[in-house]
Protein backbone atom coordinates (compact mmCIF):
# COMPACT_ATOMS: atom_id res chain seq x y z
CA UNK A 1 0.00 0.00 0.00
CA UNK A 2 1.52 3.49 -1.04
CA UNK A 3 0.12 7.09 -0.98
CA UNK A 4 2.65 9.38 -2.07
CA UNK A 5 1.72 12.66 -0.14
CA UNK A 6 3.43 16.18 0.07
CA UNK A 7 4.00 16.02 3.49
CA UNK A 8 2.90 18.43 6.96
CA UNK A 9 5.82 20.87 8.63
CA UNK A 10 5.80 18.59 11.48
CA UNK A 11 7.11 15.30 8.55
CA UNK A 12 9.60 17.70 7.00
CA UNK A 13 10.67 19.21 10.38
CA UNK A 14 11.05 15.18 10.70
CA UNK A 15 13.20 14.13 7.78
CA UNK A 16 15.20 17.23 8.18
CA UNK A 17 16.24 15.92 11.70
CA UNK A 18 17.01 12.81 9.71
CA UNK A 19 19.45 14.01 7.24
CA UNK A 20 21.31 16.24 10.05
CA UNK A 21 21.66 13.62 12.70
CA UNK A 22 22.68 11.33 10.21
CA UNK A 23 25.49 13.53 9.17
CA UNK A 24 26.88 15.68 11.57
CA UNK A 25 26.32 12.82 14.88
CA UNK A 26 26.10 9.77 13.02
CA UNK A 27 22.59 9.33 14.30
CA UNK A 28 20.68 6.70 13.41
CA UNK A 29 17.27 7.42 15.09
CA UNK A 30 14.89 9.83 14.90
CA UNK A 31 13.36 9.15 18.45
CA UNK A 32 14.60 10.45 22.06
CA UNK A 33 17.27 9.42 24.30
CA UNK A 34 16.85 7.32 27.47
CA UNK A 35 19.23 8.72 30.27
CA UNK A 36 19.87 6.38 33.16
CA UNK A 37 22.37 7.60 36.02
CA UNK A 38 25.84 6.36 34.63
CA UNK A 39 25.47 7.85 31.45
CA UNK A 40 26.33 11.42 30.94
CA UNK A 41 24.45 13.90 29.00
CA UNK A 42 26.01 14.71 26.81
CA UNK A 43 25.74 15.25 23.06
CA UNK A 44 28.45 12.66 22.06
CA UNK A 45 26.46 10.13 24.44
CA UNK A 46 23.02 10.76 22.69
CA UNK A 47 23.32 7.67 20.06
CA UNK A 48 23.81 5.48 23.19
CA UNK A 49 21.04 6.84 25.50
CA UNK A 50 18.77 6.51 22.00
CA UNK A 51 19.75 2.67 21.81
CA UNK A 52 18.69 2.51 25.50
CA UNK A 53 15.51 3.84 24.75
CA UNK A 54 15.20 1.18 22.14
CA UNK A 55 15.99 -1.22 24.61
CA UNK A 56 13.57 -0.06 27.37
CA UNK A 57 10.92 0.23 24.63
CA UNK A 58 11.33 -3.37 23.49
CA UNK A 59 11.75 -4.91 27.52
CA UNK A 60 8.02 -3.92 27.81
CA UNK A 61 6.63 -6.39 24.65
CA UNK A 62 4.67 -8.80 26.13
CA UNK A 63 5.18 -12.53 25.85
CA UNK A 64 3.43 -14.24 23.16
CA UNK A 65 3.56 -11.10 20.63
CA UNK A 66 4.59 -12.64 17.18
CA UNK A 67 3.47 -9.83 15.13
CA UNK A 68 3.51 -6.00 14.92
CA UNK A 69 2.90 -3.08 13.60
CA UNK A 70 5.30 0.00 13.94
CA UNK A 71 3.25 3.33 13.52
CA UNK A 72 5.41 6.09 12.39
CA UNK A 73 8.50 3.65 11.58
CA UNK A 74 11.08 6.45 11.22
CA UNK A 75 14.38 5.39 9.96
CA UNK A 76 13.37 1.80 10.40
CA UNK A 77 15.78 1.06 13.33
CA UNK A 78 13.89 -0.06 16.02
CA UNK A 79 11.62 -2.30 13.37
CA UNK A 80 14.66 -3.97 12.20
CA UNK A 81 15.35 -4.60 16.04
CA UNK A 82 12.62 -6.47 16.36
CA UNK A 83 12.93 -8.20 13.13
CA UNK A 84 16.21 -9.74 14.30
CA UNK A 85 14.75 -10.43 17.68
CA UNK A 86 12.13 -12.92 15.47
CA UNK A 87 9.05 -10.95 14.89
CA UNK A 88 7.25 -9.76 12.01
CA UNK A 89 6.86 -6.24 11.99
CA UNK A 90 4.98 -4.12 9.59
CA UNK A 91 5.62 -0.42 9.32
CA UNK A 92 3.77 2.62 8.28
CA UNK A 93 5.14 5.89 7.60
CA UNK A 94 3.25 9.07 5.89
CA UNK A 95 7.10 10.12 4.91
CA UNK A 96 7.94 9.39 1.47
CA UNK A 97 11.49 10.09 2.43
CA UNK A 98 11.49 8.34 5.73
CA UNK A 99 9.60 5.58 4.17
CA UNK A 100 12.51 5.06 1.47
CA UNK A 101 15.20 5.00 4.27
CA UNK A 102 12.93 1.94 6.12
CA UNK A 103 12.94 0.04 2.55
CA UNK A 104 16.42 -0.10 2.05
CA UNK A 105 17.56 -1.31 5.67
CA UNK A 106 14.73 -3.56 5.36
CA UNK A 107 14.33 -5.01 1.92
CA UNK A 108 11.42 -7.16 1.46
CA UNK A 109 11.09 -8.22 5.52
CA UNK A 110 8.73 -6.09 5.99
CA UNK A 111 5.59 -4.22 4.75
CA UNK A 112 5.72 -0.60 4.43
CA UNK A 113 2.61 1.32 4.27
CA UNK A 114 3.28 4.85 3.11
CA UNK A 115 0.53 6.96 4.44
CA UNK A 116 -1.25 8.48 7.57
CA UNK A 117 -2.65 5.93 10.15
CA UNK A 118 -5.81 7.35 9.91
CA UNK A 119 -6.19 5.97 6.37
CA UNK A 120 -4.36 2.73 6.71
CA UNK A 121 -6.19 -0.42 5.71
CA UNK A 122 -4.44 -2.79 6.33
CA UNK A 123 -5.21 -6.89 5.39
CA UNK A 124 -4.28 -8.34 8.83
CA UNK A 125 -4.38 -8.08 12.79
CA UNK A 126 -1.68 -8.01 14.69
CA UNK A 127 -0.68 -8.74 18.18
CA UNK A 128 0.41 -5.19 18.77
CA UNK A 129 0.71 -2.02 17.97
CA UNK A 130 3.48 0.31 18.41
CA UNK A 131 3.71 3.98 18.67
CA UNK A 132 6.78 4.94 19.15
CA UNK A 133 6.91 8.91 19.60
CA UNK A 134 4.18 9.02 16.86
CA UNK A 135 1.07 9.07 18.93
CA UNK A 136 1.16 12.34 19.19
CA UNK A 137 0.90 12.94 15.18
CA UNK A 138 -1.89 10.26 15.08
CA UNK A 139 -5.83 12.04 15.48
CA UNK A 140 -6.36 11.02 18.80
CA UNK A 141 -10.17 9.59 18.38
CA UNK A 142 -9.45 7.80 15.11
CA UNK A 143 -6.03 6.30 16.36
CA UNK A 144 -7.88 4.50 18.84
CA UNK A 145 -10.79 3.41 17.06
CA UNK A 146 -7.86 2.12 13.83
CA UNK A 147 -6.14 -0.07 16.45
CA UNK A 148 -8.97 -1.39 18.17
CA UNK A 149 -9.96 -2.54 14.60
CA UNK A 150 -6.38 -3.76 13.41
CA UNK A 151 -5.82 -5.48 16.74
CA UNK A 152 -6.25 -9.19 17.32
CA UNK A 153 -8.51 -10.36 20.35
CA UNK A 154 -6.48 -10.03 23.38
CA UNK A 155 -3.30 -8.35 21.97
CA UNK A 156 -2.07 -4.89 22.88
CA UNK A 157 -1.21 -0.99 22.16
CA UNK A 158 2.34 0.09 23.52
CA UNK A 159 2.89 3.74 23.47
CA UNK A 160 6.00 5.55 24.10
CA UNK A 161 5.89 9.35 23.81
CA UNK A 162 4.89 12.33 25.01
CA UNK A 163 2.08 14.20 26.63
CA UNK A 164 0.87 17.71 27.37
CA UNK A 165 -0.14 18.30 31.24
CA UNK A 166 -2.85 20.67 31.99
CA UNK A 167 -0.64 23.53 32.99
CA UNK A 168 -1.21 26.95 31.88
CA UNK A 169 1.70 28.51 30.30
CA UNK A 170 4.28 27.14 27.74
CA UNK A 171 7.69 26.46 27.07
CA UNK A 172 8.33 27.02 23.81
CA UNK A 173 8.26 22.84 22.90
CA UNK A 174 5.55 21.60 20.85
CA UNK A 175 4.40 17.92 20.63
CA UNK A 176 2.21 15.42 23.06
CA UNK A 177 -1.40 15.49 22.79
CA UNK A 178 -3.08 16.52 26.33
CA UNK A 179 -2.53 13.68 28.89
CA UNK A 180 -6.27 14.41 30.28
CA UNK A 181 -8.11 13.94 27.03
CA UNK A 182 -6.13 10.54 26.40
CA UNK A 183 -7.19 9.04 29.66
CA UNK A 184 -10.91 10.39 29.47
CA UNK A 185 -10.64 8.54 25.91
CA UNK A 186 -8.84 5.91 26.66
CA UNK A 187 -11.64 5.04 29.75
CA UNK A 188 -14.11 4.39 27.28
CA UNK A 189 -12.23 1.88 24.80
CA UNK A 190 -12.19 -1.64 25.40
CA UNK A 191 -8.64 -1.55 26.62
CA UNK A 192 -7.31 -2.83 30.03
CA UNK A 193 -4.27 -0.77 31.25
CA UNK A 194 -1.01 -2.75 31.99
CA UNK A 195 1.47 -0.35 32.44
CA UNK A 196 2.05 3.25 33.08
CA UNK A 197 5.03 4.06 33.44
CA UNK A 198 6.53 7.92 34.05
CA UNK A 199 9.96 8.18 32.45
CA UNK A 200 9.92 11.85 32.03
CA UNK A 201 12.99 12.49 34.09
CA UNK A 202 14.92 9.78 31.94
CA UNK A 203 14.02 11.73 28.59
CA UNK A 204 14.40 15.47 30.11
CA UNK A 205 17.95 15.49 29.32
CA UNK A 206 17.61 15.48 25.57
CA UNK A 207 15.83 19.04 25.59
CA UNK A 208 18.72 20.35 27.80
CA UNK A 209 21.08 19.27 25.56
CA UNK A 210 18.71 20.62 21.92
CA UNK A 211 18.65 23.78 24.21
CA UNK A 212 22.65 24.10 24.29
CA UNK A 213 22.78 23.13 20.44
CA UNK A 214 20.95 25.96 19.40
CA UNK A 215 22.37 28.43 22.00
CA UNK A 216 25.60 27.47 21.14
CA UNK A 217 25.59 26.84 17.22
CA UNK A 218 22.13 28.02 16.18
CA UNK A 219 22.31 31.30 17.77
CA UNK A 220 26.45 32.43 16.26
CA UNK A 221 25.17 30.97 12.72
CA UNK A 222 21.79 32.94 12.75
CA UNK A 223 23.86 36.50 13.53
CA UNK A 224 26.61 35.25 10.79
CA UNK A 225 23.60 35.32 7.99
CA UNK A 226 21.58 37.93 9.18
CA UNK A 227 25.23 40.12 9.62
CA UNK A 228 25.98 39.42 6.51
CA UNK A 229 22.60 40.24 4.76
CA UNK A 230 22.81 43.32 6.13
CA UNK A 231 26.41 43.88 4.18
CA UNK A 232 25.52 42.92 1.47
CA UNK A 233 21.91 44.07 0.75
CA UNK A 234 21.46 46.62 3.33
CA UNK A 235 18.34 48.22 2.45
CA UNK A 236 16.56 44.71 1.52
CA UNK A 237 17.56 43.01 4.95
CA UNK A 238 16.43 45.92 6.83
CA UNK A 239 12.96 46.12 4.86
CA UNK A 240 12.66 42.59 5.54
CA UNK A 241 13.68 42.41 9.37
CA UNK A 242 10.88 45.61 9.71
CA UNK A 243 7.95 43.54 7.72
CA UNK A 244 9.26 40.26 9.44
CA UNK A 245 9.57 41.71 12.87
CA UNK A 246 6.94 40.21 14.54
CA UNK A 247 7.61 36.57 13.43
CA UNK A 248 11.31 37.22 13.82
CA UNK A 249 10.45 38.38 17.58
CA UNK A 250 8.15 35.30 17.71
CA UNK A 251 11.47 32.89 16.50
CA UNK A 252 13.83 34.54 18.58
CA UNK A 253 11.79 34.14 22.01
CA UNK A 254 10.85 30.08 20.91
CA UNK A 255 13.97 29.43 20.32
CA UNK A 256 16.21 31.78 22.27
CA UNK A 257 14.08 33.42 24.94
CA UNK A 258 15.67 30.15 27.53
CA UNK A 259 12.40 28.59 28.06
CA UNK A 260 13.22 25.19 26.29
CA UNK A 261 14.68 23.43 29.45
CA UNK A 262 14.83 19.78 31.11
CA UNK A 263 13.31 21.68 33.99
CA UNK A 264 10.43 23.36 32.23
CA UNK A 265 10.17 20.56 30.17
CA UNK A 266 9.40 18.37 33.48
CA UNK A 267 6.85 21.03 34.18
CA UNK A 268 4.44 21.30 31.20
CA UNK A 269 5.48 17.49 29.53
CA UNK A 270 5.04 13.77 30.29
CA UNK A 271 6.80 11.51 28.91
CA UNK A 272 5.24 8.15 29.30
CA UNK A 273 5.28 4.49 28.34
CA UNK A 274 1.57 3.00 28.36
CA UNK A 275 0.65 -0.98 27.62
CA UNK A 276 -2.59 -1.30 26.97
CA UNK A 277 -4.51 -5.12 26.19
CA UNK A 278 -8.03 -5.16 24.21
CA UNK A 279 -10.20 -6.83 26.26
CA UNK A 280 -12.87 -7.80 23.58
Amino acid sequence: MKKMNTGTSREIGLEISSICGKYFLKLENLHYGYWTGELEVDIANLHTAQEKYAEFLISHIPDGVKTILDVGCGTGQIAKALLDMGYEVDCVSPSAFLAEQTRELLGDKSNIFECRYEELQPEKRYDLILFAESFQYVDLEQGLKNTLRFLNNDSYMLICDVFRKDIKGSMGLGGGCKLNKFYDLIAKCPLKLVKDLDITNETAPNVDILDDAIKKVGRPVAHLAFGFLGQRYPISSKFLRWKYRKRLNKLNDKYFGGDRTGENFKKFKSYRLFLYRKTT
